[in-house]
């Protein structure tokens, strides 16, 4: 009989990233586009940030993560990671919906880079202006 594997899906986004997550029960390996996370994200903090969603529902541990990333910057991807993961606990167990909701964790970050208008140097800033 064929094994059948546990596995739950969140996507989510942050500025302009986007991360695919996969939940597997495991024991709390996070492997992000086929690196370790401590690898790929350099930075401790960054690597707080992801364990969030696991700290808030208290299953730290419990589950490998296997992340697909792409768009933006490193802090932008992480965001999104967390973002997704929290969505991928709800599949786990929609009872941890409160406790993500509470601490902000469901809540998708619009923030976007602003376009450049016409007749300007950036988004906002225009041309250095002198009477004379």
């Amino acid at each position: 009989m064929a094994e059948t594997r546990v596995r739950y899906y969140g996507t989510g986004h942050r500025k302009n990233a986007v991360a695919r997550v996969w939940l597997a029960p495991g024991t709390g390996q996070v492997t992000i586009n086929d690196r370790p996370a401590s690898r790929y994200l350099g930075r401790l903090v960054l690597e707080k940030l992801i364990a969030q969603p696991f700290l808030q529902t208290r299953t730290e541990g419990r589950f490998d993560v296997m992340v697909k990333c792409k768009g933006g910057g490193i802090s932008g991807q992480a965001g999104a990671i967390r973002h997704g993961i929290s969505k991928a606990l709800l599949e786990v167990d929609p009872e941890n919906r409160p406790v993500l909701r509470r601490s902000g964790l469901l809540t998708r970050d619009p923030r976007v880079k602003e376009r450049k208008k016409y007749g300007r140097k950036r988004a906002r800033r225009g041309f250095q202006f002198s009477k004379r």
